[in-house]
């Protein structure tokens, strides 16, 4: 691309290495993730080089980078003196000895990018011809490619000009198979807007992130909005005050001025004790969100340059203008003849305009409470949902990384599992390459072997021991599980393979019946379906179930284990495991969870959304039943005197709480009405990032309609019932 392409100027090539165990002398260090980068990389990302040199430091085979964290972990470091480790080795578990190159300050947590060392990228392959003949094998999808473009380059045009490259270079209908196509995607964007089926930062959905922006400003409009209608709602109070200051020689900017000045005031205020309470409360949200999160970083300049100081100043202003801009025009449009005789009363204009404001910031309300609910019952649809197989009380153990990789792994692997099956309290155990909850392979180019069908497929694959089906209660539709002679200790010659329901349909076998004993293609190679077992979610249910089939696993050092617990007396029965796997794999971490928890995290996010709009939601309720109240207050302090007299002429205190409440339910009634579509639009557009969701049903809407009812009957009735309740003889005794 760079010698066809003037536009490039620089690019580097990217593996994510993922977790690796660190050993230094006697020292061993487990979870250090780590990424394959070519040389290029330090020179195009701004990541600090304590000591080192960045233009050289990932150019020969067996160069490594570390971060300054993991450096400080493995060596004793004086006075942070980082170029004393220059030039020493470590390895990644048993691999061969790596140089210290460099030591880079530690990456921020908002980085795209996260790594705790850099490997170079020639070490992948660790010869010249070698290297050459893998780096041109395009179906491994695991590499990323990061391109520098020419300022001012328009990329959209550069990415036409890929289709010929393609041609030219590529073929990938040819390699895999499929259908394939480059395109370039922003690294500004990544995070919010990529469409990678892999993807090695880490990326969140823009509805989230948005939807939590659009409710933050919500919840100020709504409190401007209070603003507007109760100083408007006060015109009564200040109207002798502005007739007062005209007569005695106040113009109109004199008057808008003032109460400009007065909404200044009161957001710059509100702004600083918002930063105060942030201040206070920063540590335990953060803890809620698990996220560093800082003001410091928002008023740093990012890459955006001043962005959020721009914007803050910005929404500052918007704020002064609109709360302050209609009740200072309003207020200092009085006539003062009319006022100081007593004459004026609220126009027509400015209660319609109150009327239209509790309309809008209750639509928002009914909004945000049909919105939490529909985000509530998607996660609790989600944790109840059936996953196609059952990993209660499954343990995840660890492969044993530090061993040998020879033929008498396979064994070891088999003889631990025998083992503690023995144990109390252990009533199953099994290995396979991938677990629950994670990405599988893919291979590409699968298709029938009687030739019925000429379209090949991609498929994703799992190799797993004999007993992991039956460990995690997996359907079986048709044919057999996998027998101990289906295994082979090199994983070579083997035959058979085992298809889910998904990947029996998108052969165009008619029936899980009728697949087995047929014949696949994978690899070029020949391969009988022997079983069928029903879908299964693989990963969380953001993601689609996919075509997949099993394989006898073959031995590997990564491979984690499954092992099924009891309930009771669970850290004595993990205590045995591990000596037994320190006895059959000395030398190697025991490392452990429970597969239901880690799961789990993939909805962490989902989860932590649904917290937060649930905290902002309850917010913008209060702050619009804080107005609600403020309004009532003054509508019921204007109405004293008819409360009174009606109260003398016999009417009751429900008529009286009802003639109060009418009004405003009915604007309310209006709001629901508006919300409704509104909600159901951003809800239904926000489900779309789960493959199984809920539907949402008349229930929800109605429910949220009653309930805002509720929550503004009760607030209304409080001045309501105090005005029904009050003596009339002190409402008409100064009349």
């Amino acid at each position: 691309m760079r010698a066809e392409f003037p536009e490039i100027i620089d690019y580097t090539r990217v593996e994510d290495g993922g977790k690796n165990i660190i050993v230094c002398n006697d020292k061993k260090l487990g979870g250090q993730h780590g990424l394959t980068a070519e040389n290029s990389f330090l020179a195009m990302f701004s990541y600090h080089l304590l000591a080192g040199d960045y233009r050289t430091a990932l150019a020969e085979p067996y160069d490594v980078v570390l971060t300054k964290s993991l450096a400080e972990k493995l060596f004793s470091l004086a006075n942070d003196n980082f170029g004393s480790v220059l030039g020493k080795a470590i390895t990644i578990g048993r691999g061969s000895p790596l140089k210290i190159t460099g030591v880079c300050e530690d990456v921020p947590e908002n980085s795209h990018l996260q790594f705790d060392f850099l490997l170079s990228y020639i070490t992948l392959y660790k010869g010249k011809n070698v290297w050459q003949q893998a780096d041109y094998d395009f179906t491994y999808p695991k590499f990323w490619h990061y391109i520098q473009l020419k300022a001012g380059t328009n990329y959209h045009e550069l990415e036409a000009k890929f289709v010929g490259f393609s041609d030219r270079h590529f073929q990938g209908t040819k390699v895999s198979g499929s259908l394939e196509k480059f395109y370039l995607e922003p690294l500004l964007s990544a995070h919010l807007y990529s469409d990678y089926e892999y993807e090695i930062g880490s990326t969140e959905s823009p509805i989230v992130v948005w939807g939590l922006f659009i409710i933050a400003a919500l919840i100020l409009t709504i409190a401007w909005i209070n603003y507007v209608n109760l100083s408007t709602a006060k015109s009564l109070e200040r109207a002798k005050e502005v007739g007062v200051r005209k007569v005695a020689g106040a113009t109109r900017g004199q008057l808008v001025s003032q109460f400009m000045t007065e909404s200044l005031i009161i957001n710059l205020v509100s702004l600083i004790i918002a930063i105060v309470i942030i201040g206070f409360v920063q540590k335990n949200f953060n803890a809620m969100v698990n996220h560093h999160l800082s003001l410091n970083w928002l008023f740093k300049k990012g890459l955006g340059g001043y962005s959020f100081s721009t914007s803050l100043i910005i929404s500052i202003l918007i704020g002064i203008f609109f709360s302050g801009f209609y009740p200072s025009f309003f207020l200092s449009s009085f006539n003062p003849a009319n006022v100081l005789k007593g004459k004026f009363k609220s126009s027509s204009r400015g209660i319609a305009l109150r009327k239209t404001l509790v309309i809008g910031q209750f639509t928002i309300t009914v909004a945000l409470i049909i919105s939490s609910i529909v985000v509530y019952k998607q996660l609790q649809f989600v944790n109840e949902q059936d996953l196609g197989f059952n990993m209660s009380r499954i343990v995840a153990i660890n492969g044993p990384e530090l061993s040998d990789w020879d033929s008498t792994l396979l064994p070891k692997q088999n003889t631990f599992i025998s083992a503690i099956k023995q144990i109390p309290g252990v009533s199953g155990a099994a290995f396979s390459w991938r677990l629950p909850g994670t990405e599988l392979s893919r291979i590409y180019d699968i298709h029938r072997g009687d030739q019925s069908q000429s379209t090949h497929f991609t498929i994703c694959v799992n190799g797993i021991s004999p007993d992991f089906i039956s460990l995690y209660e997996m359907k079986m539709l048709a044919g057999r599980t996998f027998e101990n002679y289906d295994f082979n200790i090199n994983g070579i010659g083997l035959h058979n393979v085992i298809l889910n329901a998904t990947a029996v349909s998108m052969l165009g076998f008619d029936s899980p019946e009728k697949a087995v004993g047929q014949d696949v293609i994978l690899n070029g190679g020949n391969f009988k379906i022997v079983g069928v077992v029903s879908d299964f979610h693989q990963e969380s249910l953001h993601s689609p179930i996919e075509a997949t089939f099993f394989q006898p696993g073959s031995a590997s050092i990564t491979n984690p284990f499954s092992v099924k617990v009891g309930n009771h007396n669970v850290k004595a029965t993990i205590s045995a495991i591990e000596k037994k796997y320190d006895a059959i794999f000395p030398g190697n971490f025991f490392m452990y969870s429970f597969l239901d928890e880690k799961f789990d995290q993939q909805y962490n996010n989902d989860r932590l959304f649904g917290r937060v709009f649930a905290i902002f939601s309850a917010l913008a309720i209060l702050i619009a039943c804080l107005g609600l109240l403020g309004l009532s207050l003054y509508s019921t302090f204007q109405r004293t005197n008819e409360i009174g007299i009606r109260k003398i002429l016999g009417a009751s205190i429900g008529s009286i709480v009802i003639l109060l409440v009418k009004d405003f339910i009915l604007l309310i009634l209006i709001a629901i009405v508006i919300a409704i579509p509104i909600a159901w639009y951003f809800m239904h557009n926000w489900l779309q990032n789960f493959m199984m969701r809920i539907d949402m049903n008349w229930w929800i809407f109605a429910g949220s309609g009653l309930l805002a009812i509720a929550i503004s009957f009760i607030t209304i009735s409080i001045q309501s019932m105090k005005a029904a309740l009050a003596n009339p003889v002190d409402s008409l005794r100064n009349e």
